[in-house]
């Protein structure tokens, strides 16, 4: 028995799992479904992670890279969008705390990040340049919940954290988004 997976795209309609349905689909094709279904969200979220359009398009790339190479020891135990972001956390960590990475600017605007489906608004601009401001573990949650549309507990099994960490730090982010859009400093 598999979970349902959510678009995430503003579509609360579920979809079925690609990998445990039991359709004629092979190897191939269900991982075509999975990068049609998963691409666009996945980059926003590794952009927004590391803060360079490179790096995560390299990112995403990794990803679906493990995604491919894994996919037949997907168990089903969680949805496959949470095993993804998941799999795309992982990854932009490791690119995160990989030396090359600490020599490089990454001043980002938000005519910088990738396309969207819809066109932004300014009030847009100004969210997601307060959001690229958030420390990385309030950041991360935030892109998990709101961005993603992922529940407190896929988010926990995504970050492999507690769901009060999450919560939590849910909590601290939105409270530090106000502050950053009513133009008030972080405190850290």
């Amino acid at each position: 028995m598999g979970c349902p997976v959510y678009t995430g795209e503003g579509d609360d309609r579920p979809v079925s799992n690609v990998l445990s349905s039991n359709n004629a689909l092979n190897r191939e094709q269900k991982f075509e479904l999975l990068m049609t279904r998963w691409q666009q969200s996945t980059l926003r979220l590794c952009y927004l992670y590391l803060c360079d359009r490179t790096l995560a398009e390299d990112a995403l790339q990794e990803t679906f890279l493990k995604v491919y190479k894994t996919m037949d020891s997907f168990r089903g135990e969680c949805s496959e969008k949470t095993w993804i972001m998941r799999i795309a956390m992982n990854t932009c960590y490791d690119i995160n705390h990989s030396h090359w990475f600490r020599l490089i600017n990454r001043k980002v605007t938000p005519d910088m990040l990738p396309e969207r489906a819809e066109p932004a608004s300014e009030d847009d601009d100004k969210l997601i340049a307060a959001l690229i401001r958030l420390p990385l573990k309030l950041r991360e949650v935030i892109l998990l919940y709101y961005y993603q549309g992922m529940k407190v507990e896929e988010i926990a099994g995504s970050l492999g954290i507690a769901q009060s960490s999450v919560s939590g730090r849910l909590k601290r982010g939105r409270e530090k988004l106000k502050a950053l859009l009513d133009g008030r400093e972080l405190d850290e």
